[in-house]
């Protein structure tokens, strides 16, 4: 098999960073892992955004020098499509939070071992949640988590599918037709919506039931 190939395969990803030596090191930690292709690195999220169709994770650092704040770099990322992962050096509890609202599906230390990093690159690539203590301490802090006041059932149905459960199964295990899951399914993303924490695909649902105890939480 060619290199070429293999190439092909491999997972794009871009990098925003303000630090050169982060950038480069970041860099490094993927050189090492054949399935992952760092396309650019950059210190202002407007210059990757016209190559973000083509990307498969977007790497964000939470706070750049250049006075945009994570809310925002969030909200032009996802409107052109990109998934984040958060890495940051996690010293600031409200751009944590902030982050973990906005929507990334993941957040990682900059300090944390080579091997974690390119795990959680890889995870996110493939839109995996990267359930980290970050992540998880940051939805414990969080003050602003409007409840969705979700009926029992529909807590029953939102465990079993943001658990992972196919809909089919989520029927078979809460007895109901697939057809009523889907309804459930889409009552409980118009709740969500309406408590201003919308839930557009299924990470969103999950990272929504861990928030709301629905089910555990990343262990810290």
């Amino acid at each position: 098999m060619s290199r070429e190939s293999e190439r092909v395969r491999a997972l794009r990803i871009a990098h925003v960073d303000d630090h050169e030596t982060v950038q480069l090191g970041f860099a490094s930690l993927l050189a090492g892992a054949e399935d992952l292709h760092l396309v650019q690195s950059s210190t202002r999220v407007d210059d990757i955004l016209p190559i973000v169709p083509t990307l498969d994770l977007v790497v964000l650092d939470i706070r750049l020098s250049d006075g945009s704040t994570i809310a925002h770099n969030l909200s032009v990322l996802h409107a052109a499509g990109a998934r984040v992962l958060a890495f940051t050096a996690a010293d600031n509890a409200a751009e944590l939070r902030t982050a973990s609202r906005g929507g990334v599906l993941g957040i990682v230390r900059k300090s944390e071992s080579r091997d974690t990093i390119v795990e959680a690159v890889r995870s996110a690539a493939r839109g995996v949640t990267v359930a980290t203590t970050e992540w998880a301490a940051a939805l414990d802090a969080d003050p602003l988590l409007a409840s969705a006041g979700l009926s029992p059932k529909e807590r029953e149905v939102l465990a079993l599918y943001a658990g992972g459960d196919k809909s089919v199964t989520v029927a078979n295990r809460a007895g109901l037709s697939t057809g009523t899951v889907a309804e459930y399914v889409r009552r409980i993303r118009y709740k969500y919506a309406i408590a201003g924490r919308p839930a557009h695909t299924k990470v969103d649902l999950y990272k929504r039931a861990v928030e709301d105890g629905i089910l555990p939480a990343p262990e810290q």
